[in-house]
């Protein structure tokens, strides 16, 4: 039996690589591996170049609505849709160790963590800028690297602040208390 190759629209601590462990261990696939191309559009590419035999990424959030990206990338594709499938998706504000919160001058995320934190940011930080990036888990990896400024902030999961040594400034930001993320499973190859 040969190890399956998950490709995810997301880097390491993405809610894509947690959407798709979710599915794994749901349907007993043990024997995987998982392929991060940040994009859905690096998804459904290397699905269609059979470099991976599975794809996964969001499609739409009970707060934030459709993933446009999703959408343009699924229009270029050809591709089946095994399953559909939902997880809670929790997000956190993301420092680097021993920032002062006042020092923060701008908040990075994916356009839909920016959505789906929206109010949150209003509320607590009217007067940060906001970025949009490729990807909520890349943007923290960015932010230990130094590819960011050390006065950003980034919207990212949990699992974000300890794979990369960020310091979490506060979690459950999302404006939602139960905010579901909707993901498609391409059909295994």
């Amino acid at each position: 039996m040969t190890t399956l190759k998950i490709g995810v629209s997301g880097n390491k601590g993405s809610f894509s690589e947690e959407a798709a462990n979710y599915y794994c261990h749901k349907h007993g696939i043990a024997d995987y591996e998982i392929i991060y191309l940040i994009s859905v559009e690096g998804v459904l590419q290397a699905y269609e170049n059979n470099e991976i035999n599975k794809g996964f990424f969001p499609i739409e959030n009970s707060n934030g609505g459709i993933v446009y990206e999703a959408v343009y990338s699924m229009s270029k594709h050809n591709f089946a849709i095994e399953n559909i499938f939902e997880i809670d998706v929790r997000h956190c504000l993301l420092v680097k160790p021993g920032t002062n919160p006042s020092a923060i001058d701008k908040i990075v995320s994916h356009q839909q963590g920016l959505k789906q934190c929206r109010m949150y940011l209003k509320r607590k930080w009217p007067e940060v800028d906001l970025e949009e990036y490729s990807d909520t888990a890349q943007a923290a990896s960015d932010l230990m690297s130094g590819a960011l400024s050390p006065h950003a902030a980034v919207i990212a999961s949990k699992a974000c602040a300890s794979l990369y040594g960020l310091e979490i400034l506060e979690e459950g930001i999302q404006d939602l208390k139960f905010n579901f993320t909707s993901f498609i499973a391409t059909v295994t190859k």
